[in-house]
C-alpha cells in the first residue's frame, strides 16, 4: 500500500483577518492626510484616536470629525492603539518617532509619510539616507512592527463627506505576511478601496516617490488622482 503526501492548499491572499476590533491611532491626525484617514476609517465603524503634539488641538479636530473619533497627544495615542499610523510631515518624521519609541515598542506601525521636496518645476521625490521614511521608521522603531501604506490617498477625497466610496488600491509594504494582511483588511474597511501586498519594505522608496508623479498628474487634469491594480 502506498501513500502520497499532501500538500495544504495555498492561503487565499484574499483572505483577510477581522480587524474591526482594533484600536486605530493616527499620528499627526489633525493634519489634511491624518484627518481624512481618521474620518474614513471611523465611518467605516473603526475606533479611531488622533494624536497631535498638542492634545486640545487634538481633541477639537476629533471633536469636527466626529463618528466617535477622540483625541489625545501623540503619546497617549501611541499607548492605547493597537495600529499606529504615521501622518506626520516628512520633517518632523525622525524627530516625532524617535521620541515615541518606548510607546510604539511591540505595535503595529504604518508608515504613510513621503519624503518629498517642491521646487519651481513641481515636486520631486527624496531619498532618506535609510532608503525611504519607511525604512527610517523601521531603523528608529526596532521594537516595533512597521509597515508601509496609503501614501497614494487623496486628502481632499478622504475628507469630502459626499463621496460614499473611494477608487483606489492601496499599496502596502512589510515585512511579516500576517502585519501587511492587517494593513490590507483595514485598507478594506473603506469603502471602494483594496489593500494590496506590494513588496517588503526595501521596496518602499518607489511607493513612496510616486507621490510625485501623482502630483504632476493631478496639477495637469485638475483631478485627485489614485491607482488601481489590474488583474488581480
Amino acid at each position: 500500500m502506498t501513500t502520497t503526501d499532501s500538500k495544504p492548499a495555498p492561503k487565499d491572499p484574499w483572505d483577510l483577518p477581522d480587524v474591526s476590533g482594533l484600536v486605530v491611532g493616527v499620528l499627526g491626525g489633525t493634519g489634511d492626510q491624518g484627518r481624512g484617514l481618521a474620518y474614513r476609517l471611523a465611518k467605516a465603524g473603526q475606533r479611531v484616536l488622533i494624536g497631535s503634539r498638542a492634545a486640545d488641538r487634538a481633541r477639537d479636530v476629533a471633536a469636527e470629525i466626529g463618528h466617535g473619533v477622540e483625541g489625545a497627544d501623540n503619546a497617549e495615542v501611541a499607548r492605547r492603539s493597537d495600529v499606529v499610523i504615521v501622518a506626520v510631515p516628512w520633517d518632523g518624521h525622525a524627530k516625532t518617532l524617535e521620541s515615541l519609541r518606548e510607546e510604539l515598542v511591540g505595535k503595529l506601525v504604518v508608515d504613510c509619510v513621503n519624503p518629498l521636496g517642491f521646487d519651481k518645476k513641481g515636486a520631486y521625490a527624496l531619498k532618506p539616507e535609510e532608503g525611504s521614511a519607511a525604512e527610517q521608521a523601521a531603523a528608529l522603531l526596532p521594537d516595533s512592527r512597521v509597515t508601509a501604506a496609503f501614501h497614494h490617498l487623496s486628502a481632499v477625497l478622504l475628507q469630502d463627506a459626499s463621496l460614499e466610496e473611494i477608487d483606489t488600491d492601496v499599496m502596502v509594504l512589510g515585512e511579516e505576511r500576517a502585519d501587511v494582511e492587517i494593513v490590507q483588511a483595514l485598507a478594506g474597511r473603506i469603502a471602494g478601496m483594496r489593500g494590496v501586498f506590494a513588496g517588503r519594505l526595501r521596496n518602499a522608496h518607489q511607493v513612496e516617490s510616486l507621490v510625485a508623479n501623482l502630483i504632476s498628474v493631478n496639477r495637469r487634469y485638475k483631478a485627485h488622482a489614485g491607482l488601481r491594480v489590474t488583474d488581480i
